[in-house]
């Protein structure tokens, strides 16, 4: 059986002096490298991209964006119809989002300057050789249905 995706949550504590967020039960120990992703536009699509080795966290720094994840058994087979796990993380809520190996993985941001950073347990040079891309609409996640 494969993992399953996961939240960590963390907290926020404000003050009189401002705020603190943090996510204490994320375990950096496994992290080998991070980016910040920053798209140029609301409602910008950067979607799909897999490793079938490489884990990676996600975490809202600032803003707000849908994250979604697909299985893949096999990239050059991908699911027609896959089980669509989707998430919404904003910087008010602190919570890393545990993208485990063998998921396709994309983002939706909602809020105007949201900054996105992933942390991943693989060097540069061994994530580009476990890369595996899909069109941004292979899965449809991207949707904010009115409630």
């Amino acid at each position: 059986m494969h993992e399953e995706p996961d939240l960590i949550k963390g907290a926020m504590f404000v003050d009189d002096r401002g705020s603190i967020s943090f996510v204490n039960n994320f375990d950096l120990a496994e992290v080998r490298r991070f980016y910040v992703v920053e798209n140029h536009e609301v409602g910008f699509i950067r979607a799909w991209h897999c490793h079938m080795e490489e884990s990676k966290y996600v975490m809202a720094l600032e803003g707000t964006a849908i994250l979604a994840l697909v299985r893949i058994e096999d990239p050059e087979n991908p699911p027609v119809d896959p089980h669509i796990y989707r998430y919404v993380l904003t910087s008010s809520d602190p919570t890393v989002l545990w993208v485990p190996p063998g998921y396709a993985h994309g983002a939706k941001t909602l809020d105007a300057g949201t900054k996105l950073i992933f942390f991943s347990d693989a060097s540069l040079s061994e994530s580009q050789k476990d890369d595996f891309r899909f069109d941004a609409f292979q899965w449809d996640p991207w949707s904010v249905v009115p409630r």
